[in-house]
């Protein structure tokens, strides 16, 4: 592998063979075992638009393979307020670096960037395009709650227009034969290119403004936040801002194994009485971003995590 910019790039074996290299990564994702596997590499972080879990965990997953991260830093202390063009400083980061994983605003970047770059590309994020790292550790804390992947029902709710968490999420989840449910207010449902794209491929999809009323038949509740950053009228975000808001008492009478997901930030779509409950799986999600990320950074650096082919 190159790089790896949407989930595309990865066949569902690759899928698996990332999450068991991840299973077998997590006990030094926890800090309970040195696994070295990445010293003397190098990751060269470049975020042009604000994140905490995405650009901390590449950073925090580096470091616990016994790599070294060097930073692009505030944006507007960087070269690119001179003027500097992307493809100028993914030549110049392509020589300090083995590896890098990049966030940007503008939807194809990432490909860009790839087309740029010698060394392999981690697509952190593309304006509302893809987030495949994200769909990873999403694929890898389902796994984990419910044993496998295939033929679950998953609710993705919210945000679904300009959400590339679950743009990603979506295409993956349909090659594993899920039965999708996308809950969104009429204003910001999945892109209509999406959902044909799902339904052509066989994928069994429901649209829906009803949120509360597909939670008993879910495997896998996935929320996220109304993008505010995303819309370009304040009006129109003012329309659909706290248009779901999921409390505990929404949870009666759900499945005793589903799980609620969100790749954070929340702001008031999960309420803090859902922490405490048994399908709260957020906070695990968002360590899962670790040990993910760690398999992709030896899956694409040719390095084999021990115990298995990765």
């Amino acid at each position: 592998m190159t790089g790896l910019i949407t989930m595309a790039d990865l066949t569902n074996e690759d899928i698996v063979e990332v999450l068991d290299a991840a299973e077998r990564l997590l006990p030094a994702a926890r800090g309970e075992t040195s696994m070295p596997l990445l010293s003397g590499r190098i990751l060269g972080n470049l975020f042009f638009e604000p994140s905490t879990r995405t650009r901390m965990s590449f950073e925090t997953a580096m470091k616990r393979l016994g790599g070294d991260v060097v930073n692009l830093g505030d944006v507007s202390t960087s070269s690119v307020v001179k003027g500097e063009t992307l493809f100028d400083t993914i030549q110049m980061v392509d020589g300090y670096t083995d590896i890098i994983a990049m966030r940007h605003p503008r939807q194809g970047a990432a490909r860009y960037a790839q087309d740029a770059a010698r060394v392999p590309i981690l697509n952190g994020g593309d304006g509302a395009g893809h987030h495949p790292t994200q769909t990873m550790l999403d694929l890898f804390t389902i796994r984990q709650a419910h044993g496998r992947l295939d033929g679950l029902d998953v609710v993705l709710a919210g945000d679904l227009r300009y959400g590339r968490t679950v743009h990603s999420l979506s295409h993956a989840l349909a090659r594993f034969d899920c039965r999708i449910v996308l809950a969104s207010p009429e204003l910001l449902r999945m892109p209509p290119e999406i959902v044909e794209d799902l339904r052509a491929g066989g994928a069994s999809v429901t649209e829906t403004t009803d949120l509360y009323g597909a939670l008993d038949s879910a495997d896998v509740v996935y929320m996220t936040r109304i993008q505010k950053e995303r819309f370009a009228d304040e009006d129109e975000y003012v329309k659909v801002a706290g248009a779901y808001k999921l409390h505990a008492k929404h949870l009666g009478e759900v499945r005793q194994d589903m799980i609620v997901m969100h790749p954070l930030p929340r702001v008031d779509e999960i309420h803090p009485s859902v922490d405490a409950t048994r399908h709260a799986r957020y906070f695990e999600q968002a360590f899962n971003g670790v040990v993910t990320r760690m398999a992709l950074l030896c899956r694409l650096l040719g390095v084999d995590v021990p115990g298995g082919e990765a």
